[in-house]
């Protein structure tokens, strides 16, 4: 059956539907031999040899398994699959033995908390486009009290630095640490940065930020640096048409077995011992 490159390059895993658009744009991808540059092409891998930078897919796409991991992100790793001035990425967090996956979604350097890591395009692409409507829950300290008037400004939809404006968001005040406030912040969509420069928009600079809970997905018990594998069900509630589909594979044996050679608590052990990971969610 036919599907679009950006899907099946996903697929194997290789990247985000959207990055893997990006890769058939910039002329990496090729069909039997033809370069593709058209992001809306479409291929049967059954039938159509399919290569991204040279390597066929195609292999990949026949014997991949859905890997569903979730991460308790620390401060000091970037959610990405690579980078130019070689920080650490949070794919090292994880053990080879999983596969080649990606982050669902955006969590910058200097924030903590959950995320997603996945060889799902469909998954990724469902939990990350506004449309859906898949709550991304985090808890702010900011400097400094913003007066009422400041934070309904944040609530209706404020104008960042670039001029773009922001979609309406839930800003709860949930207490005050000294002369500094913490607020919870519900988006249903995910600029870079966002939470950040959305409080620099009203002169409140952002001290600590950690996202606490995906759609329905959140995990206190997780420490910082840990991860595990997702449950069938709790793929099922994030992409409910992923679930009709196929079923989780998160408790198959060949995923049971990768991840019992790393466990969850040694995920946390090693992040803490090369970054310095802190050890739980004390506020200070």
């Amino acid at each position: 059956m036919e599907e679009r490159l950006q899907k099946l390059i996903a697929a194997a895993g290789l990247a985000s539907r959207r990055h893997a658009e990006e890769m058939i744009a910039a002329g990496e991808v090729t069909v039997n031999g033809k370069l593709v540059t058209e992001p809306g092409t479409k291929a049967d891998p059954s039938r159509d040899h399919i290569k991204v930078r040279g390597r066929l897919i195609n292999p990949l796409l026949e014997a991949r398994e859905k890997v569903y991991v979730l991460l308790n992100k620390p401060r000091g790793y970037l959610a990405s699959l690579s980078d130019p001035e070689e920080r650490p990425l949070v794919t090292e967090l994880v053990p080879a033995s999983l596969g080649r996956l990606h982050p669902v979604g955006r969590l910058d350097f200097n924030t903590e908390g959950l995320l997603i890591l996945t060889n799902d395009g469909d998954l990724t692409n469902y939990v990350t486009a506004a449309r859906n409507g898949v709550a991304k829950v985090y808890e702010v300290k900011v400097k400094g009290v913003p007066p009422e008037e400041a934070v309904e400004r944040l609530r209706r939809g404020i104008r960042l630095d670039d001029g773009t404006l922001t979609a309406p968001a839930q800003v709860t005040h949930a207490g005050e640490t000294g002369t500094n406030a913490w607020f919870q912040v519900i988006l249903h969509e995910g600029r870079n940065q966002q939470i950040r420069r959305m409080f620099d928009a009203i002169g409140h600079s952002v001290l600590k930020l950690r996202r606490t809970r995906i759609g329905d997905l959140q995990d206190e018990r997780l420490a910082v640096g840990a991860w595990r594998l997702l449950h069938p069900a709790e793929v099922a509630r994030l992409k409910p048409r992923a679930a009709k589909k196929r079923p989780a594979p998160a408790g198959t044996k060949a995923t049971t077995k990768a991840a019992a050679k790393t466990t969850s608590k040694t995920g946390a052990k090693g992040a803490a011992k090369s970054r310095g990971a802190g050890t739980g969610r004390r506020r200070s």
